[in-house]
């Protein structure tokens, strides 16, 4: 049931816990999440990943492959959102690159989910789907989700490279051959980086595949 009588921007002693809906209590969400930022601004190691994966989907569009890409909740979202930037356009009109999301048909993964299980639900796509040379990218903030795990191994079976999205803790940095593994074990927290990851992906693929459809900076006068 909703409460009806508490005032949002007061402390109240029968809530100890609630964080009041306040100026500071945004500032301190929006440090948290600046906090994790930070931290992944200054491990070299994994910016390092960052661009190792840029460079690998680079090579997958120019050999003729595509990206699959699968997550659940937020992170389903967070797949149709890359799918999304990369078919379409990110900053700049460009020719569109072959994506697909695996968690936007709902005819399919009612059907997998129903006569396999919930399990199989990205495994049984990227069967259909992929092809040798091309690239799965698996979002789980947890690093647990199973469908993820299941989808890396038959990514595995079929020469398709696998990229992990996760946090911290979990078992896909080991199954898949690339892991980015956001520093936190918070689910809100790794999902902002997980879209900053995204965009920047977008950003340089972009930028690197069609250099000639960006246009020049206006001059300086």
């Amino acid at each position: 049931m909703i409460n009806a009588t508490l005032d949002p921007s007061a402390a109240d002693p029968a809530f100890p816990n609630r964080v009041p809906v306040t100026v500071a209590s945004v500032a301190d969400y929006v440090r948290d999440s600046i906090d994790v930022k930070q931290q992944l601004l200054a491990d070299a190691a994994l910016l390092g990943k960052i661009v190792d994966v840029v460079r690998l989907c680079i090579d997958t569009f120019r050999a003729g492959g595509k990206v699959l890409v699968g997550g659940n909740g937020g992170s389903a979202a967070d797949a149709q959102h890359l799918a999304a930037e990369l078919v379409a356009r990110f900053e700049f009109d460009r020719p569109g690159l072959p994506a697909i999301s695996l968690s936007t048909d709902t005819s399919a993964m009612t059907a997998i989910g129903n006569d396999y299980g919930y399990e199989y639900l990205f495994a049984r796509q990227i069967e259909a789907l992929a092809r040798p040379g091309d690239l799965f990218i698996g979002i789980t903030t947890s690093g647990n989700s199973k469908n993820v795990l299941r989808a890396f191994e038959s990514a595995a079976k079929l020469g398709v490279t696998r990229i992990a999205l996760c946090g911290a803790g979990g078992k896909a940095r080991d199954i898949a051959e690339h892991a980015l593994c956001v520093p936190s074990t918070h689910t809100p927290r790794i999902q902002e980086c997980h879209i900053l990851i995204i965009h920047i992906l977008c950003a340089l693929l972009e930028e690197n595949l069609f250099p000639e459809h960006k246009a020049p900076k206006p001059a300086v006068l």
